[in-house]
C-alpha cells in the first residue's frame, strides 16, 4: 500500500513538472500546414493602358535629293572646289568654268546690241518724220508705210539683239555652279578638264542633310496610322532613334501589298541613306491585363497560370498571352483582378497541390 502511495506521488509530480515547463516555455508553434507542395508567393494581375506597337521595317532614304547639273554646254570646267560628303550652304561655290569664251560672246553680243539700237533710232526717227508729212502729201503712202515697217522690223531687231545679250551674260553667270540649298555633297560626277554638254550632271546634293525612314507597312494595318504618330527605330548599334510620321503613301505596291510611311527622322541620328532599318510605330494605348512574366508557366506547347483557391490549392489555368512589356505580358482571356496566382516557381506544382502563402497577392 506504501509502495502504491510513493508512485502515485511520483507520477503526480512529473505531470506537475511538464505544466510548469509548458507554462515556462509559452504556447507551442503551430505546425506548418500538412502536406504543403511549396511555399509561393501571390500575385495578382492588374489593368493596364499599354501602348500598342506596329512593327515595321525600311529603308533610309534622303528626305529630297537635288541634281545639279550643267547650264552651259561647250565649255571646259577648270574647278571643282567640294567633294561627296562635304556640308554646303545655299549659293555657295561648288565649280566654275572657264570664262574666256563666254566673255567674248558676251561682248559680241553687246556690239550687235549697240547695233541694233543705232538701226532702230534711226528708223523711228524716220517713220516719224514720214507721218508729219502725210498730211502735206509729199510722201507717196507707200513710201511712208515703208518707213513704218522698217521702223517696226528694227524694234524687232533691237528685242532680238537684246534677248541674245541677256543669254550671253546668262552663260556667263552658269559658269559659277553653286549649291541651290543647304545640304551634303552626295554624288559628284564633275572632273576637271572635262567638256560636258548642257544639262549633265555634276552633282547631286541631300537636301538640308535631311533623312527619312520610308517603312513598309501592310495594306491593313495603314488605317491605324496617322501624321504626328511617334515612331522608334532600332540602329545598328542597338540604340533606338525617335522619329515622327510625315506621311503615307497614297498607292500600295501590287507586288507586295505593302503601302509607304514617311518618318522624318532627327538631323543628328547618325544614319545614312542607304540604310535598312527594322522599328515600331506607337498607336493609341489599348488597356491590358497583366502579370509578370514569371508568373506564366510553359507545358506541351501551351501556356498556364498556376491560380491559387480559397483551400490553398494549386488550378492549372490555360491562358493566351499577347503584349510584352519590361518584365510583364498582357493576358488576353480567363482571369479577373480578384484572382490569386503563383508569382515564381508554377513549373513545380501540378493541379490540386496544397502551397503554403508566404506573401499577400499584390499588383506585378
Amino acid at each position: 500500500m506504501a509502495v502504491r502511495r510513493k508512485q502515485s506521488a511520483v507520477g503526480l509530480a512529473g505531470i506537475l513538472g511538464l505544466l510548469l515547463l509548458s507554462a515556462c516555455n509559452g504556447p507551442a508553434e503551430a505546425p506548418a500546414e500538412a502536406g504543403a507542395a511549396l511555399s509561393v508567393e501571390l500575385v495578382s494581375a492588374s489593368r493596364e493602358p499599354w501602348p500598342e506597337l506596329l512593327a515595321a521595317s525600311g529603308e533610309v532614304a534622303p528626305w529630297q535629293e537635288a541634281s545639279i547639273g550643267a547650264e552651259v554646254g561647250g565649255v571646259r570646267l577648270d574647278e571643282v572646289l567640294v567633294n561627296v560628303g562635304d556640308a554646303v550652304k545655299k549659293g555657295q561655290l561648288l565649280a566654275r568654268y572657264n570664262e574666256d569664251t563666254l566673255r567674248a560672246d558676251l561682248a559680241r553680243a553687246d556690239a550687235l546690241l549697240a547695233e541694233a539700237a543705232a538701226r532702230n533710232a534711226q528708223a523711228r526717227a524716220d517713220a516719224e518724220r514720214a507721218d508729219r508729212l502725210e498730211s502735206s502729201e509729199a510722201m507717196t503712202r507707200q513710201t511712208i508705210q515703208t518707213y513704218r515697217t522698217t521702223a517696226a522690223a528694227a524694234e524687232a531687231q533691237l528685242a532680238s539683239a537684246r534677248a541674245q545679250r541677256d543669254t550671253q551674260a546668262l552663260k556667263l553667270r552658269y559658269a559659277r555652279v553653286v549649291a541651290p540649298d543647304d545640304g551634303v555633297i552626295s554624288a559628284r560626277s564633275a572632273t576637271v578638264g572635262a567638256v560636258s554638254g548642257m544639262g549633265s550632271e555634276l552633282f547631286r546634293l541631300l537636301r538640308r542633310n535631311r533623312l527619312e525612314w520610308r517603312a513598309e507597312v501592310p495594306a491593313a494595318a495603314l488605317a491605324r496610322l496617322a501624321p504626328g504618330m511617334p515612331v522608334s527605330l532600332a540602329a545598328l548599334d542597338g540604340s533606338e532613334i525617335a522619329g515622327t510620321l510625315r506621311q503615307l503613301a497614297p498607292m500600295v505596291d501590287t507586288g507586295t501589298r505593302n503601302g509607304l510611311a514617311y518618318v522624318d527622322l532627327p538631323a543628328a541620328s547618325g544614319l545614312s541613306a542607304g540604310m535598312y532599318l527594322s522599328g515600331h510605330f506607337k498607336l493609341p494605348g489599348r488597356e491590358a491585363m497583366v502579370l509578370p512574366e514569371s508568373a506564366v508557366v510553359l507545358r506541351d506547347g501551351n501556356r498556364y497560370l498556376m491560380k491559387i483557391d480559397a483551400q490553398n490549392r494549386v488550378q492549372q489555368l490555360k491562358v493566351q498571352t499577347g503584349r510584352r512589356r519590361q518584365q510583364g505580358i498582357e493576358i488576353l482571356d480567363g482571369i479577373t483582378p480578384a484572382d490569386r496566382f503563383v508569382k515564381s516557381g508554377g513549373a513545380f506544382l501540378n493541379a490540386g497541390d496544397l502551397v503554403q502563402v508566404v506573401g499577400a497577392a499584390g499588383k506585378p
